[in-house]
């Protein structure tokens, strides 16, 4: 089943240093963009991250240090990949909790202001954990009936995750919409202020934080209460997205009380 779209979808995925989102640096971008007319764009970069790839992460996704050191920086590329993904919507595998977080990392530390209030996230993977709770590599052969190749490259899984949300509209048709609005929320985990889950909305629609002594509190009441928080923070090592939402926060109860 073809997609039916109403602006561009870029599925995406990226191979970095490691996992961490604030503090790991991405190798290789890989980005297929879908025109609502079905064209295909399709761009893929190699990415010197200016710090050490560890030899486990090597071992999983083939990338050595030799093999980056010439290529640009991120910093180099961010103003190609914006062009490239600005007004559309993304799409990717476990992209919701792992790809759009460190590409807007990535993206803030290049001084590129990355924003998600007006694009819409397709995470597959979610789809895919709600139907049958697999890996990428099963859910290909799952859903597309073939082996994936070159798993763990970039390019391979971006085009992959394109293949297998096409089949899971074919193989769902009675259950799941072909919208990528309806889709973006029923890949949702949570309705969450910032990308990384930090933040989320509670059922009267308060930001509230999701972790630590402050689990479940409002932001706006914390914020108001414990004055140093938003200091201590800022200067931890929380990703830069999140800080970007705990400051417009600020700024929000802050106006508030100018009126």
């Amino acid at each position: 089943m073809e997609l039916k779209l109403t602006k561009p979808l870029c599925f995406f995925d990226l191979e970095a240093t490691g996992t961490n989102v604030a503090k790991d640096r991405i190798v290789e971008i890989s980005v297929l963009k879908i025109y609502p007319n079905g064209n295909r764009e399709s761009r893929t970069w190699l990415v010197n991250p200016t710090v050490p790839i560890p030899k486990e992460v090597v071992a999983v996704h083939g990338i050595t240090n030799e093999k980056v050191e010439n290529e640009p920086t991120f910093k180099e590329l961010a103003g190609t990949v914006y062009e490239m993904i600005k007004g559309c919507d993304l799409a990717g595998y476990n992209s919701n909790r792992y790809d759009i977080p460190l590409l807007a990392e990535e993206m803030l530390r290049a001084g590129v202001d990355f924003d998600m209030k007006n694009s819409l996230a397709v995470d597959v993977q979610t789809i895919f954990h709600k139907m049958e709770q697999r890996t990428l590599s099963a859910a290909y052969k799952f859903y597309c009936g073939r082996e994936l190749e070159g798993a763990h490259g970039a390019e391979a899984d971006a085009l992959a995750t394109f293949e297998v949300l096409k089949s899971q509209l074919d193989m769902y048709e009675d259950k799941l919409q072909n919208d990528v609005k309806w889709l973006s929320e029923f890949s949702s985990q949570k309705n969450c202020a910032d990308i990384a889950g930090l933040i989320a909305f509670d059922k009267k629609g308060r930001e509230v934080f999701t972790f630590g002594k402050y689990k479940g509190k409002s932001v706006e009441d914390i914020l108001e209460q414990e004055p140093g928080y938003f200091g201590w923070f800022q200067n931890a090592d929380f990703p830069l997205y999140t800080k970007k939402v705990l400051t417009a926060i600020k700024l929000r109860k802050l106006n508030t009380k100018l009126k």
